[in-house]
């Protein structure tokens, strides 16, 4: 064996003093690693202010009556009921995601709900492979998916709109439902609602014109002054002949998935998607880059018809969540954060064109329902949502596409009937596969092109982060 010489001795005695200290060394290691993450990797907190006048959240409604018995339940089942709610239908998984946050208290999350990608929320449906080719059930109309007032396709029928409608005026009656005596669901009367009676017949009278196409359907037409009129766009182009202002607005908004009041307040009700957008500034040493949430859109074409005393009727169209693709009434008024933005106008025989390419895809959507009945959600989703026939005829008249999300599953888009709406809808870009958007439909779907005008807390710091690294070109994905 070896005998220690003395340089050994002050290498044990060197050990014996590191022996000693490393305590203090791990302590201080320690302490100085902790104060280095704390900044660094600090949980993002969702933004509850500044808020808009007269509006709170969603979470600050649960806080306060989520304790009392059934309201809960209460709520939910009355959510996703209402127009302009873009992709926002509640699927059984998303209903059971937003009942845990509500019942765990999860108030972060329920101002994030669901934060989910679109891949995510399509996948839910799960109605891949399940789609079926079996035709209407006996005694099942195909008047049941579109509203035509009293306008029978079995009834041959001229109408003239020359006098003022004698339809009644619009009623918040089973429109504003109340929860209890603090929370109301639907929303009031708007701008619009005073030319109810006038737009309601103009509603149904493009309805009704549209499906003067189908096989069986008896003859119906609409006289307007010297002129008659037998499809939707030839009452556009009457309109026009006549002198009367017609446009036709590409309108967009911030989806309002709740459309719920709390003691006379708005409640801002979003529904977020994860575009997988990494947000410049959020990534630190122990946390990955947050990504960009947005809440999606709700697009629809907007026909407003003025003569010389001012509004004569004012109607939209698109894809609801009713299954309907049709021609609606604007009545009710639109919560302040909802915002809009108009991305297109259409007037004189662009304003014609774009009539009759919602007739072609009007037409195509019942010919689907005729095919295809039993389509889970009415067809949301797998036919598309409110975005995807606006993406369509956007395509078609500008030659680019500026919505996201389109959830359509293009192959079913085959029927003989329908070639030009099945093209249509070919020529879209879709979201189902998990492709993350581009930037140019993220921020093309926004309610506004001044992002100082996003009133939902938070919103407008992430969605200008990331606007400057897309226009300096180093806008990443998540990884």
């Amino acid at each position: 064996m070896k005998k220690l010489a003395i340089d050994d001795g002050l290498l044990l005695s060197s050990a014996a003093r590191l022996l000693y200290w490393q305590p203090m060394f791990s302590l201080l290691t320690i302490a100085a690693l902790t104060a280095f993450t704390s900044g660094c990797s600090t949980a993002y907190v969702v933004p509850e202010t500044p808020m808009p006048a007269n509006t709170v959240l969603l979470s600050q409604v649960m806080r306060d009556r989520s304790s009392q018995p059934g309201f809960a339940n209460e709520v939910m089942d009355h959510i996703g009921n209402g127009p302009k709610q873009g992709p926002a239908l509640l699927t059984p998984r998303l209903l059971e995601a937003l009942r845990k946050q509500i019942l765990g208290k999860d108030w972060q999350g329920l101002d994030r709900f669901p934060g989910w990608t679109m891949h995510q929320v399509t996948g839910d449906v799960a109605i891949v492979d399940r789609y079926e080719t079996g035709g209407l059930p006996p005694g099942q109309a195909l008047a049941s998916f579109i509203d035509l007032g009293g306008y029978g396709m079995e009834t041959g029928q001229t109408v003239s709109i020359d006098q003022p409608s004698t339809l009644a005026p619009f009623t918040t009656d089973r429109v504003v439902v109340p929860l209890d005596s603090s929370v109301t669901h639907g929303d009031g009367a708007g701008t619009l609602a005073s030319f109810h009676a006038n737009s309601q017949r103009l509603a149904d009278s493009f309805n009704r014109l549209a499906v003067n196409r189908l096989s069986g359907t008896k003859p119906f037409v609409v006289k307007l002054g010297s002129e008659v009129a037998s499809s939707p766009e030839e009452l556009v182009a009457a309109f026009i002949k006549l002198g009367l202002h017609v446009e036709i607005d590409d309108a967009r908004y911030f989806a309002n998935f709740g459309h719920l009041h709390y003691n006379g307040q708005d409640v801002m009700m979003p529904f977020w998607i994860d575009t997988e957008i990494q947000i410049p500034g959020t990534k630190s040493l122990f946390r990955p880059a947050r990504t960009l949430l947005v809440p999606v859109s709700h697009a629809e074409y907007e026909l407003e018809v003025r003569n010389h005393k001012g509004i004569y009727a004012a109607i939209a169209y698109y894809f609801g969540i009713d299954g309907k693709a049709e021609w609606r009434t604007m009545d009710t008024l639109d919560q302040g954060w909802v915002l809009k933005r108009k991305a297109h106008v259409y007037q004189d025989q662009n304003a014609v064109e774009v009539t009759r390419l919602t007739t072609v895809l009007l037409l195509a959507y019942l010919h689907q329902h005729e095919r295809r009945p039993n389509l889970p959600f009415g067809g949301y989703y797998a036919l598309g949502v409110c975005q995807d026939a606006v993406s369509a005829i956007e395509r078609r008249m500008t030659g680019s596409v500026t919505l996201f999300p389109n959830t359509v599953d293009a192959s079913l888009f085959d029927d003989s009937r329908d070639p030009e709406a099945n093209t249509l809808m070919r020529d879209i870009p879709r979201d189902r596969t998990g492709k993350p958007p581009e930037p140019e439909r993220v921020f093309g779907a926004l309610p506004t092109s001044d992002l100082e005008q996003v009133t939902i807390p938070g919103l407008s710091a992430d969605l200008k982060a990331v606007f400057s690294s897309w226009k300096n070109g180093t806008l990443a994905y998540r990884n």
